[in-house]
């Protein structure tokens, strides 16, 4: 499959553009040759979950001691499940490891289903446009044809000996 073939994809946000050659989050785009993975984690909000449960807990507690009424003790009792229920309902991080530089990070709102998916294929084509590098240029070495001037990571040898080291070295 050339990558002509292969469908631009959008993340259910628009965030995320996944095209043939390149990977584009909040506007910055990355050649799919420089990542090496892209991971994506669903992240809860520990935060909202300790709150909503000191608070639960606490209200619980009181309740049960008789310090507080019913009224008061079933709003608390709610504060706290909504606390909860916020923190259960978290973000996705998205970590793009490139080639030798440090992770970058994401935080992706919404199901987490979609984005693993889309980082799946995300994963599949960075290993697919690796692939096709590496036949290229076993093929080029292959040939022993010359580096081109697009070529910016060829090296052509290493530099030759000024003419008067000879002189040095007698």
């Amino acid at each position: 499959m050339l990558p002509s073939d292969e469908p631009t994809l959008r993340g259910p946000n628009g965030r995320l553009v996944l095209t043939a050659d390149a990977l584009e989050v909040d506007g910055q785009r990355f050649a799919l040759l420089e990542l090496d993975a892209v991971e994506l984690q669903p992240i809860r909000w520990l935060l909202w979950y300790l709150l909503g449960g000191i608070i639960l807990a606490g209200f619980a507690l009181a309740f049960l001691q008789n310090w507080l009424r019913t009224v008061p003790a079933a709003l608390g009792l709610t504060a706290g499940a909504l606390l909860l229920a916020y923190g259960s309902r978290g973000t996705n991080r998205l970590r793009l490891y490139r080639a030798g530089r440090e992770a970058l990070h994401f935080a992706l709102a919404g199901d987490p289903l979609p984005w693993q998916k889309l980082a799946a294929e995300t994963n599949r084509r960075i290993r697919r446009r690796h692939e096709e590098a590496a036949a290229a240029a076993v093929a080029a070495w292959a040939l022993d044809l010359p580096p081109t001037e697009t070529d910016t990571n060829s090296w052509s040898g290493p530099p030759a000996a000024p003419p008067d080291t000879t002189e040095l070295t007698s």
